[in-house]
């Protein structure tokens, strides 16, 4: 009976983590109130993520947080085509005492962060040196935060460098909104499910842009029917670590289990 209900319980949990997941970021948080305020109504487990010293950030921070949703620090990095980054910005000018000193005042400047992702940094996320700046930093003074790659270029080192401080780490799967056209959004949205029902997961992001709230509202509705879980970007990161750690049954039942379908 006890072997039994413990084959059960694996049975359980497997067939949970077996769901499709996905987590959707919402990037470009905290200079808009009507957009923030907006993005804020989409229902489910969706991750916010927060531009420091940005006029609603803070305010914006507290209301997620209220609404039980996940808060991240969206940190601006230097990007190879210069562009204007705002306030905060990480670069590669900067001393190791500068920028961990900068990093330290994002992180205190939005409240409830469970983890960080970059805004921009095609420059800077190619950089080890910086990067293993930041991912000390994070070890040992920020132990419990997670980090995003957003990828913003196919040369960054940052996922890399996170897992070497094990900082508890993953990666953005697809940009939902690169082109903002409703049509547009909603293909990219596809795109992410279809690589979540292929690997098991897929992380997506997106900016508080009207069409994009929009197209997300009326998709997110029917991820139900879809057969595929929303979760929040910290409980990604756990699905993945679990289903890395998932060792191979030794006996039948466990490997039926474990390759049975819902």
């Amino acid at each position: 009976m006890f072997f039994f209900s413990l084959l059960c319980l694996q049975g359980v949990a497997l067939h949970a983590d077996a769901l499709p997941a996905i987590t959707i970021i919402i990037d470009d948080m905290g200079n808009h109130q009507a957009q923030g305020e907006a993005a804020l109504e989409l229902q489910g487990a969706v991750t916010y993520a927060f531009l420091p010293h940005t006029p609603y950030a803070v305010r914006l921070a507290e209301k997620a947080h209220n609404q039980g949703k996940e808060v991240m620090l969206h940190l601006p990095m230097d990007a190879r085509e210069g562009n204007a980054l705002g306030p905060g910005a990480l670069n590669l000018h900067m001393t190791e005492t500068q920028f961990k000193q900068t990093l330290w005042e994002n992180l205190n400047a939005i409240p409830h962060v469970s983890g960080l992702n970059n805004h921009m940094g095609s420059l800077l996320t190619r950089h080890p040196g910086a990067m293993g700046w930041m991912m000390q930093t994070l070890t040992e003074e920020w132990p419990e935060l997670y980090f995003i790659d957003s990828r913003t270029t196919r040369s960054t080192v940052a996922q890399d460098i996170a897992s070497e401080y094990q900082v508890p780490n993953t990666r953005r799967d697809v940009f939902l909104d690169n082109e903002p056209s409703a049509d547009a959004i909603e293909r990219q949205f596809r795109v992410l499910i279809e690589l979540a029902r292929r690997q098991g997961y897929a992380v997506g992001i997106g900016h508080p842009y009207p069409q994009t709230v929009a197209v997300l509202q009326r998709v997110l509705s029917d991820l139900q029917i879809e057969n595929v879980r929303l979760i929040s970007a910290s409980t990604m990161i756990e699905l993945q670590q679990r289903r890395k750690s998932w060792p191979e049954p030794s006996s039948p039942l466990l490997r039926v289990a474990k390759s049975s379908k819902l």
